[in-house]
C-alpha cells in the first residue's frame, strides 16, 4: 500500500468533528465541575500517579522529562503552528493564510485554557514534590494542552501536504511517504509531554486528562472549520 493510500484509509476512520467536540466537551465538563466541587483537591490516582514519579526519579530520566517537557512551550509549539500552517497550503497566499490561521487558532486556545485555569483555580501539587519549575494553577494542564493543540494542527498540516502529493503536486512527493510516521511521532510527542508534568510532580494526573481533553474540544471546532470554510486540498 501506497503512502496517500495508508493516509487516507487512516483519516477515513478517524471521527469526524461532530463526534469528537461533544464527546470531549462532556467528559471535560464533568472532570472541571468534579475538580472544582473538591476544591482543587486531588483523586486517588492523582496521589497515587505523584507518589509514584516521587520514587522513581533517576536522575537521567528526571533529566529527559525536563527535556520533553521543555519542548511544550516557549518558542516551539509556536513555530511547529506556523509549519502546520506552510504545509497546509498549496502556494504562497494559502501557505501565508494557513500560518496565520493556525497561529490564531493556537493564541484563542491558549485564550480559553487560561480563563479556564483562573476560573477553576486549582492548586499544584506540594512544591517540595516539584523536579523542575512551574508557576500558577493547575487544571487544565498548559503544557499538555499546548502540545496537544501544536500536534493536532501539524498533523493536519502533514495530511493537507500528503493529499497534495499523492495528486501529483510535484513540490510535496515525497510527503506520502513519511505522513502516517510523522503522526504518529507527533501523537507520541504530545502524550509524552503530558505526561511528563505528572513526572515531574508539577500537575495531577487528572490536570493532564483535562489538558488532552480541552485539546480534544478545541482541535474538533477548528477541524470543523477548516471542513466549512476551507474544503479542498
Amino acid at each position: 500500500m501506497s503512502g496517500a493510500a495508508a493516509v487516507g484509509r487512516r483519516t477515513r476512520w478517524l471521527p469526524p468533528p461532530l463526534v469528537v467536540v461533544p464527546l470531549c466537551a462532556v467528559a471535560f465538563a464533568l472532570l472541571a465541575v468534579a475538580v472544582a466541587g473538591r476544591h482543587g483537591a486531588p483523586f486517588p490516582v492523582d496521589r497515587s500517579a505523584l507518589d509514584w514519579s516521587v520514587d522513581h526519579r533517576p536522575p537521567t530520566a528526571k533529566a529527559l522529562a525536563r527535556a520533553v517537557t521543555a519542548s511544550g512551550t516557549g518558542v516551539l509549539p509556536w513555530l511547529g503552528a506556523l509549519l502546520a500552517g506552510a504545509l497546509a497550503g498549496s502556494g504562497t497566499r494559502r501557505r501565508l493564510y494557513g500560518a496565520g490561521g493556525a497561529l490564531l487558532f493556537l493564541l484563542a486556545g491558549q485564550a480559553v485554557r487560561y480563563g479556564l485555569v483562573r476560573t477553576i483555580a486549582r492548586p499544584r501539587p506540594p512544591v517540595e514534590d516539584w523536579a523542575t519549575h512551574a508557576s500558577g494553577f493547575a487544571f487544565p494542564s498548559g503544557h499538555t494542552t499546548t502540545s496537544a493543540l501544536t500536534a493536532g494542527v501539524l498533523v493536519w498540516g502533514v495530511a493537507r501536504a500528503s493529499r497534495r502529493g499523492a495528486r501529483g503536486d510535484r513540490r510535496a512527493t515525497g510527503w506520502p511517504s513519511v505522513a502516517c510516521p510523522l503522526m504518529v511521532l507527533l501523537g507520541c510527542w504530545a502524550v509524552a509531554v503530558g505526561l511528563s508534568r505528572i513526572y515531574l510532580g508539577v500537575h495531577w494526573a487528572t490536570d493532564v486528562l483535562g489538558g488532552w481533553l480541552f485539546a480534544g474540544v478545541w482541535l474538533g471546532l477548528g477541524a470543523a472549520l477548516v471542513r466549512w470554510r476551507f474544503p479542498g486540498p
